[in-house]
């Protein structure tokens, strides 16, 4: 009898501890389901391409598949509602890029609150965008663009993915640099301006480097600046704009990990930690070169406090810029 008090009581500590550790104890098995990762955009573009460029890498790491989730809309609200409303377990993550911080800004309600719903995990990549113009435009480099749009106000079409891209305020930032006067074209997605490009109904687009350096090989348009502080080695011939006179003049998107808030902080640290191994690794970094894309790798915090400071910054070019989401 005494036997069986104390084997009764050593069950009873231990199942005390267990509910004491609450969810890291609960999670210490993590994963042990099937991982998701969410991206707010169609397959092919720049967000999607950061979510696989990790995928097999995690698969490997984690012991779980992980899946790309592909829910794109509404200038990426579909899919980042989708991460925050997921059940914070661990299994869903999501991938986003600038549109996320300017969509604070550029959408007077949001379907989530970016605050309270939603949690950084790693920065993964920032990638300053190129600036193309047609073949045919009257204008080769950056000096004789303006120039012209100065000479001829209203003459220059300039695309983006859509109204508060990364593009489209990229764009914004630099008419008012430079105090221009051109007329914006917002296509759904990248690759419907990058063709209007190519044949000429357009004659300029900012965008992630990855569509418009294979492009620019080929002789299909012709890049004229890097809207970064330095060159990219896929590029190296291209000059950035502040070499080019503009001082201060930048643009560019980026790419993050976020998982909806209550997800378990060990689980959160872990999933950062593993990000930016993969992310830092030779294989995926001479990936990310080719793409134009500088690798980064953060802590949840350091991307808490990046994403606040994205949001200040473009926040600041749509109110001045008269931006809508419309």
């Amino acid at each position: 009898m005494p036997h069986a008090t104390l084997s009764r009581r050593r069950f009873t500590l231990a199942t005390a501890a267990a509910s004491l550790a609450g969810p890291s104890f609960a999670q210490s098995a993590w994963p042990s389901k099937p991982i998701r990762i969410v991206v707010p955009y169609t397959p092919g573009g720049f967000t999607d391409q950061m979510a696989r460029l990790v995928q097999v890498g995690l698969q490997t790491r984690l012991g779980q598949p992980v899946l790309v989730d592909n829910k794109p809309g509404a200038n990426s609200l579909i899919g980042v509602d989708a991460i925050a409303k997921a059940p914070p377990d661990g299994t869903t993550f999501g991938v986003v890029i600038a549109a996320y911080a300017a969509n604070t800004t550029l959408y007077p309600k949001l379907p989530y609150d970016s605050g309270k719903d939603l949690k950084g995990v790693s920065l993964m990549g920032v990638s300053p965008l190129l600036a193309a113009v047609s073949m045919n435009a009257p204008f080769k480099t950056a000096r004789e663009l303006i120039d012209y749009a100065r000479a001829n106000p209203g003459k220059v079409s300039f695309g983006s993915s859509g109204n508060g891209s990364a593009a489209h305020l990229t764009t914004e930032l630099w008419k008012s640099l430079t105090q221009t006067y051109m007329i914006h074209i917002p296509y759904r997605g990248a690759m419907p301006a990058l063709t209007d490009l190519m044949g000429g109904q357009i004659q300029l687009f900012f965008d992630a480097p990855t569509g418009l350096i294979n492009q620019a090989k080929a002789g299909k348009v012709r890049l004229i600046g890097v809207a970064g502080d330095k060159r990219l080695p896929a590029v190296p011939d291209v000059p950035t704009f502040i070499e080019q006179g503009f001082a201060g003049f930048t643009g560019s998107t980026w790419a993050g990990m976020l998982a909806p808030a209550g997800t378990p902080r060990d689980v959160v640290k872990r999933m950062s930690e593993e990000v930016a191994r993969i992310i830092r690794s030779d294989e995926t970094r001479a990936k990310l070169d080719a793409m134009g894309t500088i690798p980064a790798g953060s802590t949840p915090e350091e991307f808490d406090a990046f994403v606040t400071a994205e949001t200040a910054k473009w926040g600041k070019v749509i109110r001045t810029a008269g931006v809508t989401a419309e």
